[in-house]
């Protein structure tokens, strides 16, 4: 999955802020989630409009992201 598929911006909705496509559930939850502590599946839980297959896909965008910036 790409960005596109994945992610949705727009200003009326939360604020305009990065959200999950399909969902009012903002990207930054997953992250900071993540870091907090929190298991993916304790995320999956609390936010199930994610879906796991687009959260995984959320995280290898990141990685790829670092990968190519420190390049």
């Amino acid at each position: 999955m790409n960005e596109s598929e994945l992610f949705d911006q727009n200003p009326e909705v939360v604020s305009g802020a990065l959200v999950f496509k399909g969902t009012r559930v903002p990207v930054d939850v997953l992250f900071e989630s993540l870091l907090g502590g929190s298991t993916l599946d304790e995320i999956l839980e609390d936010f199930p409009s994610i879906g796991r297959d687009r959260a995984e896909a959320a995280i290898r965008l990141a990685q790829q992201s670092l990968h190519r910036d420190a390049a």
